[in-house]
């Protein structure tokens, strides 16, 4: 497989799941830097969804910075580890800027509890 890097859009299967996780193929994206996702043979990554959003939980950002077919949502609430043997094509790569806010999105909802998270609503 071809270099992983952080930032990177890949299909992914995510079955099986449980519960409200989301499931299927679907695009997700890739968190983890290319050191951790080739030595590990696993990467963290966010699920991907083009069904919009309402604002509010589970916490979302629409990705802008590349051309998708659909309009396109990133669950920052849907992190998942995965074996790269679950990954398929790239589809693409974030601007650094989406990746700095989609990891201060993360940050709210792991670093400073409930009152940063509902700062991150608006």
């Amino acid at each position: 497989m071809a270099r992983i890097l952080r930032g990177d859009i890949l299909w992914a299967d995510l079955n099986p799941v449980k519960g409200h996780e989301q499931a299927g193929q679907r695009p997700v994206l890739i968190l983890s830097p290319e050191v951790f996702n080739d030595r590990s043979g696993t990467v963290i990554a966010m699920a991907l969804t083009s069904q919009p959003q309402r604002p509010g939980f589970p916490l979302t950002m629409q990705i802008t910075s590349i051309a998708l077919p659909k309009p396109t949502w990133v669950k920052i609430s849907q992190i998942r580890t995965l074996s790269v043997e679950r990954l398929g094509k790239r589809i693409g790569h974030v601007s650094d800027d989406e990746m700095t806010q989609i990891v201060e999105g993360l940050n709210e909802i792991i670093g400073e509890g409930a009152a940063g998270y509902r700062r991150y609503q608006r």
